[in-house]
């Protein structure tokens, strides 16, 4: 749909020069979505592959992140075969509706609950990133933090038009549950994609 150079605001690379390139195509339907514009896979064309690893090679900051959309709707193995042999660093963030496929040095797992996630995406996650948009969202943050490896790092986000409301009771959660970090949307504090 589009790729673009920026600094990646959200979850555990914060404040890190990333490309992002953002897959078309999603079937989770969050109603928050802010690219909504990229559910319908056929209103973007493909873009080659090589041409997708060349356009990354050229910015200095030698790390891909790969959403979308749902990223997962399509095999990712020769995309994150192709960054990772021009020595470019590969991440992920997915609603895990699908299972993995790319070989990743980063995944950042957010799940939905449009859509459960496939189980075998868990033991991948490097990071759980719940978005809060209710009070009981804390506890369905628990069932999945349950379910990835001990050395994931959990993340509590909340929806961006609910931050004022949420972000007390979040930070009230992380002081209680220490195991928890709290994620912000700083890309939209500071005006970048």
């Amino acid at each position: 749909m589009e790729a673009f150079y920026t600094i990646q605001g959200e979850g555990g690379n914060t404040g890190t020069a990333a490309y992002f390139i953002r897959l078309g195509g999603c079937d989770v339907g969050c109603h928050w979505c802010d690219v909504k514009e990229s559910w319908d896979a056929e209103l973007h064309p493909l873009t080659p592959i090589n041409e997708i690893v060349e356009t990354a090679k050229t910015f200095p900051g030698k790390t891909v992140v790969v959403t979308g959309g749902e990223p997962l709707l399509y095999n990712l193995h020769p995309l994150t075969a192709g960054l990772q042999d021009a020595g470019i660093r590969t991440m992920i963030e997915t609603s895990g509706a699908y299972p993995l496929s790319g070989h990743w040095d980063w995944v950042c797992l957010s799940p939905k609950k449009f859509k459960a996630p496939d189980a075998s995406v868990y033991p991948f996650a490097d990071e759980l990133k719940v978005i809060i948009f209710n009070k009981s969202d804390f506890a369905w943050a628990e069932e999945h933090a349950a379910r990835v490896g001990a050395t994931c790092k959990l993340y509590l986000q909340p929806e961006w038009s609910k931050a004022g409301q949420l972000m007390p009771l979040i930070v009230e959660y992380v002081k209680n549950n220490p195991q928890w970090r709290v994620s912000l949307q700083t890309h939209k504090y500071m005006d970048i994609p």
